[in-house]
């Protein structure tokens, strides 16, 4: 019979509805029950493409034994760490200050009042490699709780408070690096000095195995880089990107990436693939192209988004959280090859096509992983195609038929699961990589998606009481967090930036507004991860570093500065100037950490230009003044617009006193809101922002 799981809306929940185990879901029922038995809490948190929590679900929580022991000794909650990273954050910091490590699944146990004071990760259901047995580890928690209850108290309050001052404490810096109100230009460049000590020269990236891509930081990098002159910043940043792009964490035939390389040359990645990656990464290539001008970079960021729009798109306007890493109980197999099967799905494509494929894939009788192949390029295209006397597009085109049969082939594979929940902070990072691409590549297609998750998000994703986390099925629930209002306050930025539409901008206000309003603290000024109201959580948490994805607390950084100086708020801009005071120590000394908040503290030394276009946004004019706008990137440019001669425009500083010149959509460019005399011709427009920038 199932669980109470089955009642939940979360894929990750639903896949544990028919465990043994009398699961609960995070909520007052949970905890009271723990109360009410004198029991204490099991904790286990996932989520639904996360390859160890399917393996520990198989060997664990299907087993009628363990799940009996569960039951007797323990009120037992599962957590999609998808839908409640306020959890999830508690309680990992909880586990990485016990063991020094953490990782999902996540295994906390708690006392009935929340707090935290023992866990770990995956256990095995026997003993190995220095693990205990998931059992011996239930027998060891039940009996500590039943005969040394004071100690295990006792530590629990140490725990937790050690928790909760580590959210609000000040991580010391030299001081060096602050100037005035908030941190200046020199923390920057030190924090680059630091990524550069890392880099790999030889793969990009930074560090060894495993290798993340980490979009934030080299966010931070390709800022820096444009905004210093310090050429070395880009190139590690384009390295990089051109090393993923070649790499087996790159899907070569449907496009998108996987979330990460086991290795340090990007060929074997953990094959799940998620939504923010994605994201994140389209939006890089995106910049990293219109800094170098190279249309490789350009070519991936529509092959991402293209991947995005086919396979991750909901009809009703949201994008999908992930797919999973394993199908058929096999990690990966969904993307893997022998060469044989190439060979027989390739059949009635020429022979010659056949080699140069798998020669530029690196296919081998042996394969790369576990027997079989995974698509890669140890070689450029251009290398490849020069020693077979070939140009790169002759390459392309005598190996499109092969990639055609291999995509139809794998399309009757059993597919990786998908996790259909859309989650509002990553649907946002989207639909903003959809905007700026959009129209900066002139993609109507691209814009059209932003749009319409944009209005998904904007409809479907809030209630009465404001904006909500998840949606799936048409149902929508858990009030959202720091991420997810800041996330899509800077969505609605770049979809105003994209289509001129003003309506855009009133949304970007309510956003920031309610982020001061919901997730300031009352004595200490802190912006906090998840609101006052959080009702069960044993405390507020907050976490400014930048991880897989941005903080909220980055995110109303951003928001603050680039709504700020566009719609005139001077709290916002006050607001964001002491975030970035307040964390410029833990930027200091640990600067890959915080690649998007440092990527503020770029904008926010940077000398600002901004640009009104002013026209009918479906103009051929207005549309080619503001392609023109977008086609090269600038690390604090403000872009705003719509028609004043249809509709009075918002009262914000770049409107005021400028607007057609005799009915003829114009452009103003603006230092600190000086402006040059309006221009109307594209032409016009790029002699003048080159000659500011």
């Amino acid at each position: 019979m199932a669980n109470r799981l089955a009642n939940e809306t979360s894929p990750y929940l639903r896949q544990h509805a028919d465990n043994p185990v009398d699961w609960y879901p995070w909520g007052p029922e949970a905890l009271e029950a723990a109360r009410a038995l004198d029991r204490p809490i099991l904790l286990s948190v996932g989520y639904s493409a996360c390859h160890w929590c399917h393996v520990m679900e198989r060997e664990s929580f299907s087993d009628p034994s363990t799940a009996e022991l569960m039951n007797h000794a323990f009120v037992n909650i599962k957590v999609d760490r998808e839908e409640r990273p306020d959890v999830d954050g508690i309680y990992m910091k909880a586990v990485q200050a016990l063991t020094g490590q953490g990782g999902w699944p996540l295994t906390a146990f708690l006392t009935p009042e929340g707090k935290p004071f023992f866990g770990g990760t995956y256990f095995p259901p026997q003993p190995r490699h220095g693990m205990p047995a998931f059992s011996q580890v239930l027998g060891a928690v039940v009996e500590a709780w039943r005969n040394r209850r004071e100690d295990v108290l006792r530590n629990a309050g140490h725990l937790l408070a050690a928790i909760e001052k580590s959210a609000v404490a000040v991580e010391p810096g030299s001081g060096a690096f602050s100037g005035g109100s908030s941190p200046g230009r020199d923390l920057a460049a030190h924090a680059y000095r630091h990524l550069a000590s890392r880099f790999d020269n030889e793969h990009g990236g930074f560090g060894g195995a495993p290798k993340f891509p980490q979009p934030v930081t080299l966010e931070f990098l390709l800022g820096h880089g444009v905004a210093s002159g310090e050429l070395q910043a880009v190139e590690m940043v384009v390295e990089t990107l051109r090393s993923m792009a070649r790499g087996g964490i790159r899907d070569h035939l449907a496009g998108g990436f996987h979330r990460y390389s086991v290795d340090e040359r990007w060929v074997v990645p953990h094959f799940e693939k998620m939504l923010y990656d994605n994201a994140l990464l389209a939006r890089v290539y995106l910049d990293a192209y219109r800094v170098t001008g190279d249309v490789a970079l350009r070519e991936v960021c529509e092959e991402t988004l293209g991947y995005v729009l086919s396979d991750l798109a909901d009809p009703s306007g949201g994008f999908y959280a992930a797919r999973d890493a394993d199908s058929e109980g096999e990690e990966g197999r969904f993307y893997l090859w022998t060469a044989e099967e190439i060979q027989a799905a390739a059949k009635d494509c020429a022979p010659e096509a056949i080699r140069l494929s798998l020669r530029l894939y690196d296919v081998s009788r042996g394969g790369n992983f576990e027997g079989r192949n995974i698509l890669h390029q140890p070689l450029d295209e251009q290398r490849v195609a020069e020693a077979e006397g070939l140009s790169v597009s002759d390459l392309r085109d005598r190996i499109a038929p092969v990639r055609r049969a291999l995509l139809a082939e794998r399309a009757r594979r059993v597919p990786p699961f998908r996790d259909e929940k859309v989650v509002c902070s990553w649907s946002a990072f989207a639909v903003r990589a959809f905007a700026e691409a959009g129209i900066a590549l002139e993609r109507d297609d691209f814009r059209d998606a932003a749009v319409a998750g944009g209005r998904f998000l904007l409809s479907e994703m809030v209630s009465p009481e404001g904006l909500l986390r998840t949606w799936k099925e048409g149902v929508a629930k858990i009030p959202a967090f720091l991420e997810d209002w800041g996330a899509l306050g800077n969505a609605c930025l770049s979809l105003h930036e994209a289509t001129l539409d003003p309506v855009w901008l009133a949304h970007a206000q309510w956003l920031g507004d309610e982020i001061l309003a919901r997730f300031s603290g009352q004595e200490d000024g802190l912006l906090y991860d998840a609101p006052a109201t959080g009702g069960t959580l044993v405390t507020r948490p907050r976490d400014p570093v930048d991880n897989a994805i941005p903080s909220g607390t980055s995110l109303a950084a951003e928001l603050f500065l680039r709504g700020g100086a566009l719609l005139g708020t001077a709290e916002w801009t006050r607001a964001a100037h002491a975030i970035l005071a307040r964390e410029a120590g833990a930027m200091e000394r640990f600067p890959g950490g915080f690649g998007r908040l440092l990527a503020q503290v770029v904008r926010a030394t940077t000398p600002s230009v901004e640009v009104a276009v002013l026209g009918d946004p479906e103009d051929s004019r207005t549309r080619a003044l503001l392609a023109r706008v977008h086609r090269e990137w600038h690390p604090n440019r403000t872009v705003a617009g719509g028609d004043p001669d249809r509709e009075s425009l918002p009262e914000i500083p770049l409107f005021r006193g400028r607007g057609t010149v005799d009915g003829v959509p114009a452009a103003w460019v603006c230092r600190n809101f000086a402006c040059e005399a309006p221009v109307t011709s594209a032409d016009a427009l790029e002699s003048l922002l080159r000659g500011l920038d």
